[in-house]
């Protein structure tokens, strides 16, 4: 596997890690798209991601939800936001914008999956996207 600004620190500083900042109290990891580590830079462009998924069996569940913390870097590019989402096989369920230099607190974001049933890939999506 070619190393990116995505692959080249998985679990120090990228991708799904334990915080280097102090660990929350509860306890929980943190999910990065680019770097945790202060002065860190990547080139990013619109599009680019990177997400979390697991299998999860949805028969007889209405809702599937997540509270998050999302923090934008300040030197994001001018006319860009990340993306936060909850996918479902793919397909963006639910979703809102961090927009540079803010933090945005979401404490319940859900996705509507009472026609679903059996398994389904469900998971987090972090996306660069245009403003």
């Amino acid at each position: 596997m070619a190393l990116t600004a995505f692959t080249s620190r998985l679990g120090l500083g990228q991708g799904r890690i334990r915080p280097q900042r102090g660990t929350p109290a509860s306890g929980e990891y943190l999910f990065v798209l680019g770097d945790e580590e202060p002065g860190r830079r990547f080139e990013l462009a619109p599009g680019d991601f990177a997400e979390v998924t697991q299998a999860v069996d949805v028969t007889g569940v209405d809702l599937v939800r997540a509270a998050l913390r999302l923090r934008v870097p300040s030197a994001a590019p001018a006319g860009m936001a990340w993306e936060a989402s909850l996918v479902v096989d793919g397909v963006k369920y639910a979703r809102c914008l961090g927009l540079p230099g803010r933090e945005r607190l979401v404490t319940d974001m859900a996705a509507n999956v009472s026609k679903l049933s059996g398994v389904h890939t469900v998971g987090v999506h972090l996306e660069l996207v245009s403003l």
